[in-house]
């Protein structure tokens, strides 16, 4: 997706992500605090930036091409 405006990187939400959606966070700047627009996730970057790396283990496959299955 791509960033709305210049600045603070913008992050997908790790809440939304989970489910396959690819939605941006906003940033307060007061705060230091993300927030999703779409659901109630809210969390600091360290926070954020963690689950969205639990996340990506979903994905660590995507590049490879199986062709042996043992199911037996």
């Amino acid at each position: 997706m791509a960033q709305l405006r210049k600045g603070k990187l913008n992050y997908r939400c790790p809440s939304c992500f989970m489910r396959d959606l690819d939605i941006d966070m906003f940033y307060n700047k007061d705060t230091g605090i993300y927030s999703c627009i779409r659901c109630q996730y809210r969390g600091d970057e360290k926070d954020v930036l963690e689950k969205n790396e639990m996340v990506r283990f979903r994905y660590g496959a995507m590049h490879e091409r199986i062709t042996k299955f043992d199911f037996d």
